[in-house]
């Protein structure tokens, strides 16, 4: 289920209108039939700003779909941000997006577990990275459009406030961040051009809608 869609263009307008947040919490009590806390609020408005910087490359079509906090059905889980459209060889190709506002993390010895300040604490969460290709997982394992028509999925996480440490990208997560990467606080141009791998062609915004 899709909260806010728009493509490229609509995105950035939305964002550089200052309208973003508004525009996903309107479409969030819409369709999803009630609010949210104020700390989500303030993480649409503190992580889409980051995503337009990235989106902003004439070599990303601007008719890509963009998709906002996309419930996986059957499920609580929620995707951050999807950009959709057509790989170099015109296969429809998604790629999905777990935001987070994270500076700093611990390791952990659990499989794909770290430690974080999340609700008020320092607590033990799930790797992004881990989250990012659990959600690919997911879709690719029970959505059937997904399934018949190839859709690829590519899934990575993006850490805007995040510096390097050693951390986050510990060899120790290799085993999810192999199949995710993990993009940091100076990684905006490789988030860039992973996306530009992956979407070469504009939609306008059909794959996500085949998939909701």
């Amino acid at each position: 289920m899709i909260v806010y869609s728009s493509t490229k263009n609509g995105f950035i307008h939305d964002v550089d209108t200052n309208r973003i947040a508004d525009e996903i919490l309107e479409a969030f009590e819409r369709i999803l039939g009630h609010s949210t806390a104020i700390n989500e609020y303030r993480s649409w408005q503190n992580s889409m700003k980051p995503m337009r910087y990235i989106l902003d490359d004439k070599n990303i079509p601007d008719d890509a779909g963009i998709a906002i906090e996309y419930k996986i059905p059957l499920t609580s889980r929620r995707v951050d941000f999807i950009i959709s459209g057509e790989n170099h060889q015109g296969q429809e190709s998604v790629v999905l997006i777990e935001l987070k506002q994270w500076e700093k993390a611990e390791l952990t010895e659990k499989d794909g577990i770290v430690k974080t300040y999340v609700g008020k604490g320092v607590r033990e969460t799930s790797h992004p990275s881990y989250q990012a290709w659990s959600y690919a997982a997911l879709l690719n394992d029970y959505n059937q459009t997904i399934q018949d028509e190839h859709i690829t999925l590519q899934p990575c996480a993006y850490l805007h406030n995040y510096y390097p440490d050693d951390v986050i990208d510990n060899s120790f997560y290799e085993k999810y961040t192999s199949k995710a990467p993990v993009f940091i606080r100076p990684d905006e141009l490789k988030l860039r051009e992973f996306i530009k791998r992956f979407v070469k062609h504009g939609d306008k915004k059909k794959t996500l809608y085949r998939i909701d």
